[in-house]
């Protein structure tokens, strides 16, 4: 088993997948798709994860679609590794299916499907559930307390960039709220000064026009600005409203 690290940290490689990805999505997808190689040369593995969140489970990313399917069969029991990983918090190792007892009506699907190692690791885990990292081996005792260690090691890596990247989308979301909230404030504070200038009116006189305008065409008071801060930037605008 290589030593990937040496291609560059895990950290930074996922930093580069969070610049040229669009969305968290097309960063997990990348994150499963490189997860699965970190075996490469000992044992062929897929990935999936897993994000539970209020009592809904579902495959956000995987390496392939055979890993997805993989993942799924676990909703439908129930139970299984990646389960047992998000509410616990700890790792779920599944050496050979064939002589745990854990979760025999899940064993006895994926056994049928030609895999014998499972691995759960938790990603990020939350009141309100939380996300896995799921790996799947055809051969038996794949996952050594060695390879688990490493891959427990490259999952918590990727677990504070992850969350990194899940603050940095909540912050843009955040600033572009502002902005919003700020350009609609601003048309609001110009159409009062409009309305005071034509109607030759207080602030206070010119706010309740404006909102008896807003209510009386049933719509919204930052779209009613918006209209009349535009028609007098376009042509000489005279007021509708009657105080």
């Amino acid at each position: 088993m290589g030593d990937n690290t040496s291609e560059g940290s895990i950290a930074a490689r996922f930093q580069e997948v969070i610049l040229v990805s669009d969305t968290l999505k097309f960063y997990l997808e990348g994150f499963a798709g490189h997860a699965a190689t970190v075996l490469e040369g000992s044992a062929e593995v897929l990935c999936a994860v897993t994000l539970k969140r209020d009592q809904q489970v579902a495959t956000v990313a995987s390496s392939s679609l055979e890993a997805k399917a993989l993942d799924e069969i676990q909703y439908g029991y129930g139970e299984g590794p990646s389960l047992h990983a998000i509410d616990t918090g700890k790792t779920a190792v599944v050496a050979d299916i064939r002589t745990d007892t854990r979760w025999p009506d899940y064993f006895d699907a994926i056994e049928a499907q030609g895999y014998y190692s499972v691995l759960g690791v938790p990603l990020i885990r939350g009141d309100d559930g939380g996300v896995t990292v799921n790996l799947y081996a055809r051969e038996p005792h794949v996952f050594t307390p060695r390879t688990i260690e490493r891959i427990e090691s490259y999952v918590a890596e990727a677990s504070l960039t992850l969350q990194l990247a899940l603050r940095l989308s909540d912050h843009e979301k955040t600033s572009a709220h502002l902005r919003a909230a700020m350009e609609s404030r601003t048309n609001i504070d110009i159409a009062v000064g409009i309305v005071v200038a034509q109607n030759r009116c207080n602030p206070t006189e010119a706010i309740r026009i404006l909102q008896r305008a807003s209510n009386g065409q049933n719509i919204k008071l930052r779209t009613l600005a918006e209209q009349l801060v535009t028609s007098v930037g376009t042509t000489r605008a005279e007021t509708h409203f009657i105080n």
